[in-house]
């Protein structure tokens, strides 16, 4: 990347080379969808959304974007990941591929539910 301070999400995306930015944006478009109440950050050098403490991380690649969403959804989403390169807590979809728009909210969304119920846990709101 450029040296470029990079603030918020869309820092990030201007950073990266133009073929990648329709797709970056895709990604922020999904997740904002699942995610209407979140909020978008930079954590790590890179794009997030917190709600509840952090929801999930994307990021551009060479020749993937890289979704980092922790690792229990890794499991949770097992079969449906299949087609993707998985590890511990990150996955890659191809960057010549669409984005599986309705996995990628499944998960935010099970990532929300994740937050509040560990949100709700440490106030004794069991």
């Amino acid at each position: 990347m450029k040296n470029i301070k990079i603030e918020t999400i869309d820092d990030y995306i201007a950073a990266q080379p133009l073929e990648k930015r329709a797709s970056l944006e895709k990604f922020r478009i999904i997740i904002q969808k699942a995610a209407p109440k979140a909020t978008e950050v930079i954590s790590y050098g890179m794009p997030a959304f917190k709600q509840e403490g952090i929801l999930v991380y994307f990021a551009a690649f060479k020749n993937h974007y890289g979704f980092f969403p922790t690792a229990s959804p890794i499991i949770v989403f097992k079969k449906e990941l299949l087609p993707y390169k998985t590890s511990k807590g990150a996955i890659q979809f191809p960057a010549e591929k669409p984005l599986p728009v309705k996995l990628i909210q499944a998960i935010v969304k099970y990532r929300i539910a994740q937050n509040k119920e560990k949100a709700a846990f440490k106030t004794g709101k069991k």
